[in-house]
Order: C-alpha cells, then sequence, then structure tokens
C-alpha cells in the first residue's frame, strides 16, 4: 500500500534585500589592483569603505546645493599651503578605504597629487554633506578619527545643523561638538582657528 508523504513548504522566493555573509573583505592593493586594469571604471559607481565595496548614492539637489555651498563658504578661509579637492579619493591604507568625500582640504597644490592620492598625512579637514547616508557619515567618524585626520564635519540636511568632529585617536574621534541654525562654525586648518561660518550659509 502506498503511503503519502508529508507536503513540504514551498521555497521561498528569493528576498532581493537579503545580503550572503560573511561579506568578502577587499584589500587596497586589490582594489587598486583592479581599478589599474579596467575592472572598474568611471561608470562604475563604487568606493571602497572599510574593506568593502560600496556604492555611491544619487544626490538630491539639496545635496547637490550645500556642497556648493560649503565650497563657496570654505575657499576664502583656506590659507597658503592648502587646497579644496571636491569628491575625489582619500587613500586610508589603515582602513583598507578608498572613499570620495564631499570635500577634503589637502597639502600642497593640485600637481602634488598627479601621480598619487593624498592620505591621512595630507590632510587637514574633511566635510560630508548628508541627507539619506547620515548613518553611514556618522560612521565614517571611526574611520577618518583612527586614520588620524584633524577635522571632520557633517553638513547635516536632515537635523539642520553642522556636526564637528576633533581629537582624533585610534578609537575614532574623542569630541564632537554641534552647531545649530543662527550659530557660527569655528574653521581650523592645520592647527589653527582661520574664520568663522554661518550654519545658515550653508544649509538650503
Amino acid at each position: 500500500m502506498a503511503t503519502v508523504a508529508p507536503m513540504q513548504p514551498p521555497v521561498s522566493p528569493m528576498d532581493p534585500a537579503w545580503v550572503p555573509s560573511p561579506l568578502y573583505r577587499m584589500s587596497l592593493e586589490q582594489y587598486e589592483a583592479m581599478i589599474a586594469s579596467g575592472a572598474f571604471t568611471k561608470r562604475d559607481r563604487v568606493q571602497l569603505k572599510n574593506g568593502y565595496l560600496v556604492e555611491k548614492m544619487t544626490e538630491l539637489p539639496p545635496h547637490g546645493a550645500a556642497c556648493d555651498a560649503t565650497d563657496l563658504m570654505l575657499r576664502p578661509l583656506i590659507p597658503t599651503g592648502w587646497y579644496a579637492r571636491i569628491e575625489r579619493v582619500l587613500r586610508i591604507p589603515g582602513n583598507a578605504s578608498m572613499p570620495e568625500p564631499d570635500l577634503a582640504i589637502v597639502r600642497g597644490i593640485w600637481r602634488d597629487y598627479a601621480s598619487r592620492y593624498p592620505e591621512p598625512a595630507d590632510t587637514a579637514m574633511i566635510v560630508e554633506v548628508a541627507d539619506s547616508s547620515l548613518y553611514e557619515d556618522r560612521a565614517m567618524a571611526g574611520i577618518y578619527g583612527a586614520a588620524g585626520i584633524p577635522v571632520y564635519w557633517i553638513v547635516n540636511l536632515v537635523h539642520r545643523q553642522v556636526e564637528v568632529y576633533t581629537n582624533p585617536g585610534p578609537g575614532g574621534y574623542a569630541s564632537r561638538q554641534d552647531f545649530a541654525a543662527g550659530q557660527q562654525v569655528p574653521v581650523a586648518i592645520g592647527g589653527r582657528q582661520v574664520g568663522m561660518i554661518a550654519v545658515d550659509d550653508l544649509l538650503p
């Protein structure tokens, strides 16, 4: 006499949000070799953060406006011997990261980086403009701080404030100070204050 096997539950459909684990961590050298080989081009919107490939987010108009405002307000304050790089690669060997921050103030002139990327020792300040990327930009404080970058700003469009991270160390930044609309943010480059910027002038 035949027996009837119990029905098996149907196979669940693939969840498009599922991320397999463990993820593979890539070294800085592997990533650079892939770029050199042509495996990644400018059309591939990825960057290396903490050893993982991360897709770049699409920019919304308020983000772009705040980036432009930050650039315009900071440039007149930058002292001789430093200059601003916009959405360019920063090489952080200690954390297997090659992010492309919205703005970085680095030592020297553009010709100094014709054959290499700037590294933390070349960098006075990093600025990220955050809207939907706020969680990730705050997480980057750990990487930038551990790398020894003296000052990190987040122009926070969500809470309409500027977060200033200072006193870097192995665990990230030891200090964070928030500046709200109506306040002035001190600008420090190369270990000295070079001016002040109104928060209102950075927020769209």
